[in-house]
């Protein structure tokens, strides 16, 4: 029963086992859905959902399954009249055996078709026609697991309105930042900040007492790396152009990154489109405020963690033709690829962060370079997901 719902999670991202589905099964068997669609919604989420993160696609997947079930546009008026009278809501026994849960949406549909075409008058408190206050599948105020509100008020909450009003959506890690997520895209730019880097220069008593011990009690030092914080890092954003509809987003992000105290060292440097024979120290991108890269890459060691942020979206011209630079005081012997090719080769770390969505890459105006330099830096989209790939890409060297 539900494998609607099934596939239409495993469409939106959310992985659910067989096991897990299984599980429902046997805990709508039970009854703990309290014979409501309100009910089965909250069960199948706490049983089918292992993150909170995926809480608005299981939102979006079950408001697609259960959307428009209450009402059927088919009804007609004379059904309605029928239900003006309704029965106070059914105070269900505890005791009572849960009615038949083995029926589709479809089955649901042709079941009330078909009741509509038999059925003359009203009906309150029963369970087989259309009526109020009974366990039927079809009115309204009774209760039944897999059935059809038709008019009235309903007892519980209705599901499908739960799940429309996806309050989860600021949980979700495959969207790019916003506000609310800043504060966790920073918790995964600490993960750099552990201690995998610099000399063994601390000895480790834990290890060293159980290497000794392993050892038939001869002595053996165990030295490990100090929790110092050595992580060094560089962020080289895209500035101006066709970054202009990201500029608040990353203006926000990375000026919270610069009062972060997790790193050893963290420096800001900006390129228009492409990186060519200067790099830019503000956002304004002006050449008197600029330093050249091969400066750069002299002050900057292959140690530092190189992060790039930008569209990568240009003419081909700017990233693979010499003079395709549009600065007009830029020299840009050489094409710009050239030079991102040297800040690969320079640094041990780097990584390309992509604001515009990944399944947009090979379609928008700038398919073309964005191939082109995802084939020299690994590069990521500018969501939770994506910075979190991206860090795990920036622990491991080349």
């Amino acid at each position: 029963m539900f494998t609607g719902l099934f596939y239409a999670l495993r469409r939106e991202g959310v992985n659910v086992t067989i096991t897990e589905w299984l599980a429902l099964m046997e805990a709508l068997r039970l009854g703990l859905a309290e014979n409501s669609l309100t009910g089965f919604y909250y069960l199948a989420r706490s049983v089918l959902v292992k993150s909170e993160t995926r809480y608005d696609a299981f939102d979006r997947a079950f408001l697609r399954c259960f959307e428009g079930i209450e009402t059927p546009p088919e009804i007609t008026e004379q059904v309605l009249e029928w239900l003006e009278h309704a029965l106070p809501p059914l105070k269900m026994d505890p005791g009572a055996k849960s009615p038949d849960l083995n029926w589709s949406l479809e089955e649901l549909k042709k079941k009330l078709a078909e009741r509509l075409a038999k059925q003359t008058g009203e009906h309150h408190g029963g369970s087989q026609w259309i009526g109020t206050g009974g366990t039927s599948p079809f009115g309204h105020s009774g209760y039944h697991p897999a059935g059809v509100r038709i008019g009235g008020e309903p007892v519980n909450r209705s599901a499908v309105k739960v799940a429309a009003q996806r309050a989860y959506r600021d949980f979700r890690t495959d969207e790019t930042l916003h506000t609310r997520q800043f504060e966790l895209a920073l918790r995964k730019l600490r993960l750099l900040s552990t201690a995998v880097e610099g000399e063994r220069d601390v000895l480790d008593l834990e290890a060293t007492v159980e290497a000794t011990g392993r050892n038939a009690g001869r002595l053996e030092l165990v030295w490990t790396r100090g929790r110092k914080n050595n992580i060094k890092l560089i962020i080289l954003m895209d500035s101006g152009g066709s970054m202009n509809p990201y500029q608040r987003l990353c203006s926000r992000l990375f000026n919270a990154a610069n009062k972060s105290t997790h790193f050893r060292d963290l420096q800001f440097f900006y390129f228009h489109n492409c990186v060519y024979e200067v790099i830019f120290n503000d956002p304004f991108c002006l050449r008197r405020n600029s330093t050249g890269t091969y400066d750069f890459l002299r002050r900057f060691g292959p140690d530092y963690r190189l992060i790039i942020v930008g569209d990568a979206s240009m003419g081909a011209g700017e990233l693979l033709m010499p003079y395709g630079a549009l600065d007009w005081g830029a020299e840009n012997e050489e094409p710009g690829l050239v030079w991102l090719k040297r800040l690969a080769g320079h640094f041990e770390h780097s990584v390309w962060l992509n604001p515009i969505p990944k399944a947009h890459w090979g379609v928008v105006e700038g398919a073309r370079t964005i191939g082109l330099i995802g084939e020299i830096f690994p590069m990521f989209e500018l969501t939770l997901d994506g910075l979190n790939e991206a860090i795990k890409k920036l622990m491991v060297k080349k």
